[in-house]
């Protein structure tokens, strides 16, 4: 039996609605800031990050399961092949004690690991990251060599954007000796300790 019209009309009317409300809710995800702590305005000194002399130092705090961050890796990696080498530069990923070293040395880790003069960290259960007030994995902050504060917050403008951004403008700005449009921007990313990022059970062995 064929539908009537208006049985088609409210069909089609309800599917647009579903994705019109789809891409709302996927808007609303992408443009979400996530959160984060107070940045000291000087380095601190308790951290497995040595402040270098002589550049500014930059530090990512990142989660390796959140696929949002494989965006801001790629503005990181962009950045530093415009500073010219005038930038210590470091990411430094989130561990939970009770997993184990392959949970985070995960494709981000190994996409890191590849990035010209940047240094690679673990940080287990997350100290480095409060210090630092990091919170949404993505965040970065640049100290200068006397360990003033430069700048803090995120290199992308949205949850897995690549492009143009205030954040990146900013610290390139920063390190050629410019005034920067901004020194701190909104961060997006999963949550830096996995709340809401995926977050796989420890691999375990069996018992022989």
């Amino acid at each position: 039996m064929t539908k009537p019209p208006f049985i088609k009309v409210l069909a089609f009317t309800a599917w647009l609605l579903v994705a019109a409300g789809g891409i709302v809710i996927i808007a609303d995800y992408e443009s979400r800031a996530g959160r984060f702590g107070v940045t000291p305005e000087r380095w601190p000194s308790q951290n497995l990050i040595s402040l270098d002399p002589q550049h500014d130092t930059l530090v990512m705090f990142a989660h390796p399961q959140c696929p949002c961050t494989r965006a801001s890796m790629e503005e990181l990696n962009q950045l530093l092949a415009q500073s010219g080498g005038h930038v210590a530069a470091h990411v430094v990923f989130f561990r939970p004690a009770k997993f184990p070293a392959d949970w985070a040395h995960a494709d981000l880790w190994k996409t890191a690991s590849t990035i010209s003069g940047l240094a690679v960290h673990e940080d287990v259960d997350g100290p480095v990251a409060k210090h630092f007030g990091a919170q949404t994995s993505g965040f970065v902050v640049l100290y200068r060599p006397d360990g003033q504060l430069l700048f803090h917050g995120g290199i992308t403008d949205g949850r897995g954007h690549v492009g143009d951004n205030v954040g990146k403008d900013a610290i390139i700005s920063l390190l050629a000796g410019r005034e920067p449009s901004a020194t701190d921007t909104p961060v997006y990313g999963c949550s830096l300790t996995g709340d809401s990022c995926p977050m796989p059970a420890p691999k375990t062995t069996a018992a022989r």
